[in-house]
């Protein structure tokens, strides 16, 4: 790995005004590739020019990041995009309790990963898995994702439902931690699941299962890990966060710099303390490698991206709209809560912008506009009639 940037503004960093409230700063991840960033910057020094020490606390599930990180013992984390908001409703097993997102931290990486037994029953592709979920007198199949607000959950639902499958009637779905997802898997606990890197090319390499989609097929550039404190920090370390940061997106622009860095990162993040997977399977996805485990392989045109020239890291509004939107589809919410305002409260629009431009960047948009594979554009402007929108959801069962 080369060496961190400069320290010559450190001390000019420090001595100032702005120097962070708290410099020591307890970070949690989960071992996953979309947590390199976080990696990169804790070990690497990227957080001495800003002021910061970095102290690195892997979690063995996303509920004991959640109760580590309201408990205190953890300052800020790496973390599901949907679960901050399910915290911040009191949704999902906590006591609601305002959050932050300071910035993304990737987009894009997720896969649905099916069983070797589902390939050798004929399912090879999404017209056959529609064929063997509406087989007559079949058992229905068993999916897993990573938490009840997550992110995982709400891909796997969207895209059976594009499918014309309902998530809630059609299949069983239940909650494993992430990298117990390929030996739930070889053991014939699940049928398939829907999980971050390196745990989809994981079951792909050991012959335990094989790649069905993946996550950028199903929302190209979509949200997905997001850098997340509570809300009491924010506003009691805003110097703090502000440089957190910046070391973020330092460590962020250097992963992408060239491809030399990419494999170094892999390479880095693989040792057993933090993702403990095979170098090659880092890398190969982290690079937009693929391999199905069907003997088809491509290079993708929307992979793991931590930076992409800034559009990976602002917080957007309509980001954290839609999964609030999902809540609602999906009947974790009963009325339509007041979107805009919980979006506005969680989203850390101007920390971010004035962090951002202390780094030469230019000012974020708040909102940004995708299509998703079923045609459909969201934009943030109607999130309560989006929610209302599909054929198939679960707003009608409260």
């Amino acid at each position: 790995m080369p060496a961190s940037p400069s320290l010559s503004a450190a001390h000019l960093w420090v001595a100032g005004s702005d120097a962070p409230e708290k410099p020591e700063l307890n970070l949690g991840f989960l071992p996953l590739s979309d947590a390199a960033s976080l990696i990169v910057a804790a070990t690497q020094g990227f957080g001495e020019p800003h002021g910061l020490t970095l102290n690195l606390h892997r979690q063995p599930s996303w509920s004991a990041l959640r109760d580590n990180l309201l408990g205190g013992r953890l300052d800020a984390a790496h973390c599901l995009y949907g679960l901050v908001y399910g915290i911040h409703l009191g949704l999902g097993g906590a006591p609601a309790t305002d959050m932050a997102v300071l910035m993304g931290l990737a987009q894009n990486g997720q896969s649905i990963n099916l069983a070797r037994s589902l390939a050798l029953e004929g399912v090879h592709d999404t017209a056959s898995f529609v064929a063997r979920v509406r087989q007559p007198g079949a058992q229905p199949l068993t999916l897993a994702h990573t938490f009840p607000t997550g992110t995982h959950i709400f891909w796997l639902y969207y895209w059976l439902a594009a499918q014309g499958i309902h998530p809630l009637h059609d299949v069983r779905t239940v909650l494993v931690p992430p990298p117990q997802m390929p030996e739930h898997l070889a053991a014939g606990r699940v049928d398939g699941y829907c999980v971050g890197e390196p745990w989809g090319a994981a079951a792909v390499a050991r012959g335990q299962g094989f790649t069905l989609t993946t996550t950028q097929a199903i929302w190209p550039d979509h949200p997905e890990k997001v850098l997340t404190c509570t809300r009491a920090f924010a506003e009691r370390y805003p110097n703090t966060a502000q440089a957190l940061i910046r070391t973020l997106l330092d460590a962020s622009r250097f992963i992408e710099d060239n491809r030399e860095n990419r494999l170094s990162t892999a390479q880095l993040i693989s040792d057993p303390t933090y993702v403990n997977a095979d170098p090659a399977l880092l890398a190969d996805r982290f690079l937009g490698h693929y391999e199905d485990g069907l003997d088809h392989r491509w290079d993708d045109a929307h992979p793991l991206a931590f930076h992409r020239r800034g559009e990976v890291n602002p917080p957007y509004l309509s980001d954290g709209l839609w999964f609030l939107t999902q809540f609602r589809r999906w009947g974790l919410l009963r009325e339509d809560p007041d979107y805009l305002a919980i979006a506005r409260a969680v989203q850390c629009t101007e920390l971010y912008s004035e962090a951002a431009a202390g780094l030469g960047l230019e000012r974020p948009a708040t909102q940004r506009s995708s299509t998703l594979l079923d045609g459909r554009t969201w934009d943030g402007s109607d999130p309560a009639g989006y929610a209302r929108s599909f054929a198939l959801h679960a707003l009608t069962d409260h």
